[in-house]
């Protein structure tokens, strides 16, 4: 198995074979948290990078002064300037407390915890609650039972289920040895890592509630038991969280930070994906489903290869490939952002198909490109395009995943692949474009969980055809997901030979294509400008405009043409040319991290950098800044550089552009990940080029330009952001043990992953219909405990807790009041009408005032905010000029204009667009020192979601609904049979429906007040025999306008929808009367017992059309118990007439009766007579004492035969009397 560098968290555990031919592993300590790196031995090579650098040595004597100097004060000193990082790994169940285990994501199961909730018998958890199996299912042990995919977090069984991994937490630091007695003495300083999991919601919005999700965790330290030293307490340990899992995320962040306590260390982000292409085989070791893996990495995968770009669906794809290998049909494939990575040579056909309308010229194994999405990995091989489908059964069903790699478009000669980097819609999306027949068109591609399928665009004509042309090829295709529309770089091959390019947009909904622009021919002549506008009337010089892609930024609408240019443009049409980059160049790939900045790599591997919004182009790579930041590296002794290095792509995460770099450093060669430090690169650039040598004297000076017109920027009077971010947050700590070192034991890990787990299932739960008596999720698990919470306390505190473990209710709650940190924030969303406001703070660098007239204060420094759409935003700036301080104050409000979004379904749909905020001269030029390095200041882009936030919905108030209709009506009915989740109401009576507005972020819940429509869209009289109703009989079952006898209800209001069809009510609404016409559903229902018929209505409300003060369209649905209803006059009629049938026939029967009693009586006494004179018979042969049993026998015998003699003379006797009577 491969690794990248340390701090990487891998699943599933796999032994490391150390054999000769192998590649072997190299543990080295770093100065950031590095682990594992690849290390092949090679044979002596030349520099493929750049120069080699010098040998230089450490300056140990100028170290051992400060030592002498700093003595007193060195133990302080160390401790301050020692650099730490954080280290997590995934462990499942069976690797807890063992050392050196890292396992892969790839189990999706839970596992049942029953047998540890049991020993909790006097805790704050609800037995009811703690047995959620079936009556019939074997009891199972926490560490060995799995449940299946289906009991996931959107089961309905109330039980405590856990996880199947946890995160391993430790810490190092630099110049220590030792990491062991670092992570003990900061369990003795008090340190306990806090992790916080986000949940990256899902591409299919349709399947799965958008949702922004976080868990707050704090980790719990366990010691590790399979460890012999020779400390009496404790040797090896690490802290331990469970990983949690919901239905709909593959994608999960991990960040870990201090709770302040203990040695300082940065917080830190890793990236914790499930793999869906790793299986277990039948000895349970994992293997690839794409392919197999490869152990070796031969230096000629990767050296003097060209790099290549890395493309995936922005923040939605848990597992990355990059293919380019050469003569191999093998990628590089990795889960955690190429912290580490496997080598994987693909199960493919490797099959080409050449034919006469495919021009290949000839046959490679080589991938070209590869394309990763949330669940499906596509590649391409010559003109062969594949497909594989991952195994995820958080997403969708089992079924869905992909044995082999499917060859698609068979038939087709494919040249390219295109990615779309967002999805849209619910779906993903990829493009191939075609060559040979089918040349002018683009196969569009959708992927719907796991389900792939291509269209042929446009629908009815080609490219060619549309823009009649003869001879067209498509070199590039973007895909603008909000509109809809399909941007084609069109080359075109004119009557003389001669070939030129335009831009062509076609309309995917109205089947419209049409050219939006045509690009120059030749290079435009900028004359010492930085940029020029394209206008046609502008100079050109004689080199060619050759392009080669387009790149879209669907938050700021920026389209970049390029190619040996750079071309940019706001609104596809008019396009500005950036002079900054070299005409002599050409550009391979950009690398867009779509927050306001991208990296150029070009055909020579030389990187540059843009900056959004400006028009200045950076160079990186190579430099002179470059070669002071390696010879900074050298000195540091940092293995993250080496002599000979081959890039091997680019690409940006969490908004820092990195390199996956392949490094040759004695004679042995490995991958590494490792940032580009573009801040550092672009402050040696400017002190290198702007400096000045001044005499003072007999001695030179050097001085230095600073160009940032600002020393102090900051952000003040932010807002809280969870209104505007959207992320919901629970709070979660481990329980309390009865150890009096503070260790936790595998039981009590296992009811930390029970709790864990039931938390996340009450928020999945609680999205109910009903709304709940008090808006929180987490109120229903302790809602009868709360009265005993002292006595569990009691219980902890005198170490008498059950199973010693301690379970704090305040633990585990939803936090609502995040306060906001001194940065804006990832994200805005914006509902209809609604403003962001925020402060920044300027001190000016120069310190003269100026002046304007009327003696008016002028700022010293300019703010700018850019819109990116001004007709759907505006943004309002108020300054403050404070001349004592030199400063400015700018107050920023950004307003929604209630203008460019229709109403829809929280979270769907949303429009992108951004706001940037810009100290103007200041791109570039300004930098902030932090503990991670400097930070880029003054160029501040924020992506804006316009539409209905996520996390609000509509809940049917059954509290207040009650409590009004009792008022109203002056009495309440309940049905007979008492549903506390669903009362019922009483047929004859006016029904006044209220709802509530609930915001599941902010924990905020009010009354409605807009309007809406209600619709009663299904029913039955039970509910097993509910049934949906079609479109028609909504309408007649709910218009006012219905002739046919067919309404269910009615109300007094008379504002109606703008075509009359249906009422529009409103909290002020005069109520609804029940009808239940003759031809509607719930006329004439038949009762079930002796009591009256009863209905459930399926009733809608939605809000859309009619209510102007959202984008919000809220949709409830709901179930409204009606009981009472009158039953029809025939069947009333029919019920009285069998009834008095019933009862007249019940009075005849008793007078018959009556009349028959004596004789009845007289012959039951006959009866008892008879009965009574057996049984005196049978009582004088009991009790006979005969003297021996033959006499016992035979006087038995004689007895019981003159018994029967004379009771037949009895007898006679009787009837010969009875007969002369």
């Amino acid at each position: 198995m491969m690794r990248g560098k340390g701090g990487s968290i891998r699943g599933g555990t796999r032994r490391r074979r150390l054999a000769r031919g192998k590649l072997q592993a190299r543990s080295r300590s770093e100065d950031k948290g590095r682990g594992r790196s690849h290390v092949t031995h090679l044979p002596e090579m030349f520099p493929v990078g750049p120069a080699p650098w010098p040998r230089l040595r450490v300056l140990w004597a100028l170290w051992a002064l400060l030592v002498v100097l700093l003595a007193p004060w060195r133990l302080w000193a160390i401790q301050e300037t020692q650099e730490c990082t954080w280290q997590v790994v995934l462990n499942n169940l069976e690797s807890v407390g063992k050392n050196d285990t890292i396992d892969h994501f790839v189990d999706q199961e839970l596992y049942t915890v029953d047998k540890v909730f049991d020993l909790l018998v006097d805790a704050p958890i609800d037995p009811d609650e703690v047995r959620g199996l079936g009556a019939d299912e074997w009891e199972r042990s926490w560490s060995c039972t799995l449940l299946g995919s289906g009991h996931l977090l959107t089961i309905s069984l109330q039980t405590y289920l856990g996880f199947p991994y946890y995160l391993k937490i430790n810490y190092s630091c630099t110049g220590e040895v030792s990491s062991e007695a670092l992570v003990r003495k900061g369990h003795l300083t008090g340190l306990k890592p806090v992790v916080l999991v986000t949940f990256q919601s899902p591409v299919n919005f349709h399947r799965w509630k958008i949702e922004q999700l976080q868990i707050q965790m704090e980790a719990a330290p366990f010691r590790s038991p399979a460890e012999r030293c020779d400390a009496e307490e404790v040797c090896l340990m690490s802290w331990y969280t469970p990983m949690p899992i919901k239905n709909g995320s593959v994608v999960m962040r991990v960040d870990v930070s201090s709770n302040g306590l203990g040695p300082f260390i940065p917080n830190k982000r890793f990236h914790v994906n499930i793999n869906g292409f790793l299986e277990r085989g039948r000895d349970h070791e994992l293997q690839f489903t794409v392919g197999n893996e490869l152990f070796h990495l031969i230096p000629r995968h990767f050296v003097n290869v060209p790099s290549r770009p890395l493309w995936y669906t922005v923040d939605q794809t848990p597992v990355l490939i990059l293919g380019g290998i050469p003569e191999e049909k093998a990628i590089l494939l990795t889960d955690t952002n190429f912290k580490d990575f496997f080598l994987v040579e693909l199960s493919i056909d490797s099959c080409w198909v050449g034919s006469f309308y495919c021009p290949q010229a000839s046959f490679t194994a080589t991938i070209y490109d590869a394309i990763a999405t949330e669940s499906t990995l596509f590649i391409r091989q010559n003109q062969l395009i594949y497909y594989f489908t991952g195994t995820y059964t958080t997403l969708y069903e089992n079924n869905h995943s992909s044995e082999r790699w499917v060859r698609v478009l068979a038939n087709e000669c494919i040249k390219r692949l295109c990615p779309v980097h967002f999805h849209s819609n619910g779906s993903e999306y990829v493009m191939a474009l075609t060559a040979g027949k089918n040349e002018g068109y683009v196969h569009f591609g959708t992927i719907t969980d796991g389900l792939v399928s291509f269209k042929l665009l446009p629908r009815d004509r080609s490219v060619c055809n549309a823009i009649l042309v003869d001879n067209c090829s498509i070199t590039w295709a973007v895909f603008i997901a909000g509109d809809y529309n399909l941007l084609m770089l069109v080359e075109i091959v004119g009557p003389t030979s001669s070939k030129y390019f335009q831009v062509v947009s076609y309309d995917l909904v109205s089947d419209y294509l049409v050219v939006l622009y045509t690009i120059p021919e030749f290079i435009p002549d900028a004359r010492g400008l930085e940029f020029l506008m394209i206008l046609g009337t502008e100079s050109y010089t004689n080199f060619p405009m050759v392009p080669k892609g387009m790149s879209y930024n669907p938050y700021n609408n920026l389209l970049l043409i390029w190619g040996n240019f750079l071309l940019q443009s706001f609104n596809s049409e008019n396009f500005i040319y950036l002079a900054d980059f070299p005409k002599e160049l050409s550009i391979k790939y950009l690398v867009n991290s779509f927050r306001g900045d991208m990296a150029i790599v070009t055909e020579n591997e030389e990187i540059w950098y843009l900056l959004e919004g400006s028009y200045q182009v950076y160079q990186l790579f190579p430099s002179k800044a470059w070669e002071v930041y390696i010879s900074l590296q050298v000195l540091q002794q940092s293995s993250r550089y080496a002599p000979n290095e081959t890039m091997v792509t680019l690409f940006y995460e969490d908004n820092k552009l990195y390199q996956l770099v392949y490094l040759i450093d004695n004679q042995q060669g490995r991958l590494v990940k490792r940032l580009m430090p573009v801040e550092q690169l672009l402050m040696y650039q400017q002190i290198n080029n702007e400096y000045v040598l001044e005499r003072q004297g007999s001695h030179l000076t050097l001085s230095f330009s600073n160009f940032c017109p600002f020393t102090v920027m900051r952000l003040q009077e932010l807002p809280n952001p969870q209104i505007y971010t959207r992320q919901e947050r629970y709070r979660a700590q481990p329980p309390r043990v009865l150890e009096p070192w503070g260790f936790h034991s595998e039981n009590s890990l296992a009811v930390y992953q029970g709790l864990i787990y039931y938390l996340l299932s009450l928020h999945s739960k609680y999205d109910k219909p009903y709304a709940e008596p008090v808006h929180d999720s987490t109120w229903r698990w302790w809602k009868n405990k709360k009265q005993d919470q002292e006595y569990y306390f009691y219980l902890a505190s005198n170490w008498r807790s059950a199973g010693s473990v301690h379970v704090d209710m305040t633990s585990y709650e939803k936090i609502y009041d995040l306060k906001a940190e001194n940065e804006l924030p990832e994200r805005i969303f914006l509902d209809k009408g609604t403003s962001y406001s925020f402060s920044v703070f300027l001190t000016a660098r120069k310190p003269e005032v100026q002046h304007g007239p009327s003696f008016q204060v002028l700022s010293p420094v300019d703010l700018a905010v850019v819109l990116a759409d001004p007709d759907c935003i505006e943004a309002m700036v108020k300054e403050k000029v404070l001349v004592n301080r030199n400063s400015v104050l700018f107050w920023v409000t950004l307003s929604d204009k209630r203008s460019c979004f229709d109403q829809g379904i929280s979270g769907h749909h949303l429009m992108k667009t951004s706001m940037l905020v810009n100290v103007l001269g200041s791109s570039g030029h300004c930098f902030q020192n932090t503990n991670r390095g400097p930070r880029m200041q003054s160029n501040l882009m924020v992506p804006v979601l316009i539409g209905c936030p996520p996390g609000k919905r509509l809940a049917f108030d059954i509290t207040y609904t009650l409590q009004y209709n009792r008022v109203q009506n002056k009495h309440y009915f309940d049905c007979v049979k008492v549903d506390p989740e669903m009362p019922c109401f009483l047929f004859r009576d006016i029904f006044y429906p209220f709802f509530l507005i609930q915001d599941l972020v902010t924990g905020d819940s009010g009354s409605f007040q807009g309007s809406y429509v209600l619709k009663v869209v299904g029913g039955g009289p039970t509910l097993d025999t509910i049934k949906e109703y079609s479109e028609e009989e909504i309408y007649r079952f709910n218009s006012p306008l219905d002739k046919t006898g067919s309404l269910i209800w009615t109300t007094e209001n008379t504002t109606t929808t703008e075509d009359l069809a249906f009422n529009i009510m409103s909290h002020n609404s005069l109520g609804i009367e029940w009808l239940c016409l003759e031809n509607s559903p719930c006329h004439d229902t038949i009762p079930h017992n002796i009591f009256a018929p009863e209905f459930f209505f399926k009733v809608l409300v939605s809000n859309r059309g009619v209510d102007e003060s959202t984008y919000c369209d809220y949709q409830l649905t709901f179930l409204l118990h009606i009981h009472g209803l009158p039953l029809s006059a025939r069947r009333a009629f029919l019920i009285l007439l069998v009834s008095a049938s019933l009862f007249v026939g019940l009075v005849i029967l008793y007078i018959v009766c009556c009349l028959l009693s004596p004789y009845m009586v007289k012959v039951c006494n006959i009866l008892r007579w008879k009965i009574n004179s057996i049984i005196g018979l049978e009582s004088s042969y009991t009790y006979s004492t005969p003297s021996d049993s033959r006499a016992f026998s035979r006087s038995g015998t004689v007895s019981w035969r003159s018994s029967r003699l004379n009771s037949r003379v009895v007898y006679k006797g009787a009837e010969e009397n009875k007969a002369e009577t």
